[in-house]
């Protein structure tokens, strides 16, 4: 029980207390607009790159904390998809659709906060190790099988399919944080200079902001959606995101790979958070199974409460 009160219900009271504003008129949709557009596309891009160009790599980057938390997102986002075309009879791209919602977890504005109040901020170095590719592998993956369906009988070859692929990843703003870390960090290896301290310092008061304001917003986009309809899908990518994906990870790393203690937690609970609003964006991009996935996020977001609470009962 101390679990859910001290770890779990503090991030989920700021995203409940933007809810509850937004809901009630106190806070508008074009302010929760706003705030959601500093916290993406501004704080959170620079929260990732302070945080990568810190990190040490070498002792960061495991090949088994790697495999065992994208084996389990992708073999949800092959089930998820497959599911969604050949059981619930969707659409090529709404199956795609519906696959990246359980392709794509809150790795950061949920996986980051519950990991630090569980087990403090030295435990989050397999977090960002699996941020750091997280976006830009994953949008890969969804943008490439969507491009790959909605082409089927135009002709587009598949460079044509890669290259929108790559023009899409490189345009999101996490990207652009995440490969800005990398660049300062290669860059102070190379030159043996560091970041004047003031620039640091900024970076580091946009960051405070980044999870507490995109947690607050969160609550606020959360008002917009409602589960209607496709209760069948909803399931199916709140069982994948919830359950199977967390526990592939768990599997792997604990039995495989035997990953050390913080590895195995960094890649389980980053595993067992829901689907994030990237997945409500993708599908709107697209304009493919906007309602599942936007139902999706608000249901299994209220569900990993219960859900996050017993994976952390279960790891060491």
């Amino acid at each position: 029980m101390s679990a859910l009160i001290d770890v779990i219900l503090p991030v989920f009271l700021v995203i409940g207390f933007g809810y509850i504003v937004a809901w009630k008129g106190l806070f508008s949709e074009t302010a929760v607009e706003g705030l959601m557009r500093f916290a993406q596309n501004f704080a959170v891009p620079v929260l990732l790159a302070r945080s990568i160009a810190r990190l040490d790599l070498g002792a960061s980057y495991d090949l088994g904390l790697m495999v065992s938390f994208y084996a389990g997102a992708l073999i949800s986002f092959a089930i998820g998809a497959t599911l969604a075309r050949g059981v619930l009879r969707r659409t090529g791209p709404d199956a795609v659709a519906i696959g990246f919602a359980c392709l794509f977890s809150n790795s950061l504005l949920l996986g980051v906060p519950i990991t630090e109040r569980a087990y403090g901020h030295d435990a989050l170095a397999g977090n960002f190790a699996i941020i750091s590719v997280h976006s830009p592998f994953l949008y890969t993956i969804g943008i490439v099988a969507m491009e790959w369906v909605r082409s089927k009988g135009t002709g587009a070859g598949l460079s044509r399919v890669g290259l929108n692929a790559l023009i899409g990843v490189l345009r999101t703003p996490l990207v652009i944080g995440i490969l800005t870390g990398f660049a300062i960090q290669a860059g102070q290896h190379l030159t043996g200079m560091a970041l004047p301290a003031p620039v640091w310092s900024a970076m580091d008061m946009i960051a405070g902001a980044a999870l507490p304001a995109a947690l607050f917003g969160l609550g606020g986009v959360l008002v917009r959606y409602r589960p209607e309809g496709d209760g069948r899908a909803i399931a199916m990518v709140t069982g994948l995101s919830l359950l199977l994906h967390p526990a592939i990870a768990y599997g792997l790393g604990h039995f495989v790979f035997d990953l050390g203690t913080p590895a195995l937690r960094s890649a389980t609970l980053t595993a067992a958070m829901a689907p994030g609003v990237n997945a409500y964006l993708f599908a709107n991009m697209y304009g493919a199974a906007n309602r599942v996935a936007a139902s999706s996020v608000l249901v299994a977001t209220a569900l990993s409460i219960l859900s996050v609470w017993v994976w952390l009962a279960i790891l060491p």
